[in-house]
């Protein structure tokens, strides 16, 4: 993990933050994202159908996105920020399914830091592999802003 000053941030501009830990999608947490989003398409929730049409559920392509504040904070700290919000996105590509029990780890790279309102917003490539995959997950052009 990284740790910075704000007014280090410029400096991050092509810079890779590296890898996070990895993180077990095991069903209950499928199952939990399923609950809190509404979302129980059996492709993610029905085991014994999933299994034999697919081999098993697969994790809803939004819960691999929700994880990108978990591993943004395992790659990433800002020391004296006051508060981190999620700006937005200028590109979300989800490229390969996430069967359940599979582990998964962010590796993320600063690609501009530009000053806004007092604050900074950083853009990141952000890139979740599979354990054990070629293809990853997901792969994401991620602004967040810090400010003091």
């Amino acid at each position: 993990m990284l740790t910075v000053d704000m007014a280090d941030l410029p400096a991050l501009v092509g810079r890779d933050l590296g890898y996070s830990d990895w993180v077990v999608i095991a069903q209950d947490r499928i199952n939990g994202f399923a609950d809190a989003t509404g979302d129980h398409q059996w492709i993610h929730v029905d085991v014994p159908r999933a299994t034999a049409a697919l081999g098993g559920t697969i994790a809803h392509g939004f819960l691999t996105l929700s994880l990108l504040a978990v591993f943004s904070d395992q790659t990433l700290v800002v020391r004296d920020a006051g508060k981190g919000v999620n700006y937005g996105f200028n590109k979300i590509r989800f490229l390969a399914p996430v069967p359940a029990g599979s582990r998964l780890r962010s590796r993320q790279t600063v690609d501009s830091v530009e000053e806004k309102g007092g604050g900074w917003v950083l853009t990141r490539t952000v890139t979740i592999e599979i354990e054990g995959q070629e293809k990853p997950a997901l792969l994401a052009e991620w602004l967040t802003a810090v400010y003091p």
